[in-house]
């Protein structure tokens, strides 16, 4: 079991890292896409679930 340990940690190690910048992309690319959709409301452009009577 000895042998493997190298292996081991370097996998949970690759493990992590990988975990860690998936986690900061999506907070990265979350701030981005609130910051463009500040941007377009800004600009007069709404979504369209916030119209309302057009559907019943």
């Amino acid at each position: 079991m000895m042998g493997h340990m190298g292996y081991v940690v370097a996998s949970y190690g690759v493990a992590a890292v990988t975990v860690a910048g998936l986690l900061l992309w999506v907070i990265i690319d979350g701030r981005n896409q609130r910051r463009n959709l500040q941007a377009l409301e800004e600009a007069g452009i709404r979504r369209r679930s916030a119209q309302s009577g057009d559907r019943p």
